[in-house]
């Protein structure tokens, strides 16, 4: 989802290529003179933007979580199935302990553990995200524990090899890892946009922001009746520079969508993201359980 040194790169690259399809020095200093001037409006540009934008805070719990056991499908975009899975959570007193977890049809598996607090606001204590197996480029395991703000990511390289990046951050009270559905179904409806900072693994781990814009209201059907959902496009704010730089090079990851049902009891109904760096958007929607069909013998019986 994130590259870092990589601007940097791309920017010695570009001076490079500027260079050397010049044919003196004169206009070899003109044209890195500009690509830094240009450079520099884009890092002014990107601190007035940050200044600017409004923080975010805690969303306040208007619905409590309590016990829940849901299954899930995973597929592309074109609808073909590749995962099935259960959401499981469980509530004791204020805090509550949610698992996602997807089985591939290849073997790979995704397992998210989401331990939070719903003492007024939404506040996250814990998080777990493994992924492993074929359908994942590399291997990598991320966890946050808020209290200290020590974030662990293994992952594997591209050559295969095991590496570890343990970090110690400063995470705002408001991270939403593992909790974004939760925090869509609780705030007001006519909402906007909304800011939800969370960490990620690039490998190494980083904070960046989704901002949340409510679209339209989506129409859908259950059994031939009409319903109405809300519907969200999250965008991955990189922040800085990066967050200037990477759709000029194309490195911007795709925006996610989420579909939410609202009224007096809000569910998560379906969503389209991508699971990892540079990886295809998957869609996880809620699915029914399918029984095999009776014989005319069976029926009788």
């Amino acid at each position: 989802m994130i590259f870092g040194a990589s601007i940097y790169r791309a920017i010695a690259q570009t001076t490079g290529a500027l260079t050397a399809s010049k044919g003196c020095a004169d206009s070899w200093a003109q044209e890195v003179t500009l690509l830094r001037s240009r450079f520099l409006t884009v890092l002014l540009i990107t601190v007035i933007v940050s200044g600017l934008q409004a923080s975010a805070s805690p969303v306040a719990v208007r619905y409590k979580e309590g016990l829940i056991h849901g299954f899930l499908v995973l597929s592309t975009l074109d609808g073909v199935a590749i995962a099935a899975g259960d959401m499981t959570q469980v509530a004791r007193g204020d805090q509550v302990t949610t698992q996602v977890a997807f089985h591939f049809k290849d073997g790979s598996q995704q397992v998210e553990t989401t331990v939070f607090s719903q003492r007024g606001n939404f506040r996250l204590i814990s998080y777990h995200l493994v992924q492993k197996g074929p359908s994942f480029e590399n291997a990598s395991d991320l966890s946050v524990k808020c209290a200290t703000g020590q974030v662990t990511v293994r992952y594997t390289d591209d050559d295969g090899k095991e590496k570890v990046a343990d970090e110690h951050m400063t995470l705002p009270p408001d991270l939403g890892n593992g909790l974004v559905p939760k925090l869509l179904m609780n705030i007001p409806e006519g909402t906007s946009s909304v800011e939800i900072p969370i960490v990620v693994a690039s490998p190494k781990p980083r904070l960046v922001k989704l901002v949340v814009n409510a679209q339209a209201p989506e129409s859908f059907s259950l059994a031939g009746f009409s319903r109405e959902a809300r519907h969200y496009v999250i965008k991955i704010d990189l922040g800085g520079v990066a967050g200037v730089v990477a759709p000029m090079l194309g490195k911007q990851p795709p925006d996610s969508q989420i579909w939410i049902l609202g009224g007096a009891a809000p569910v998560f109904l379906k969503s389209e993201s991508q699971s990892y760096r540079e990886g295809p958007v998957w869609r996880i929607e809620l699915v029914s359980p399918v029984w095999p069909e009776a014989s005319p013998a069976d029926s009788k019986k």
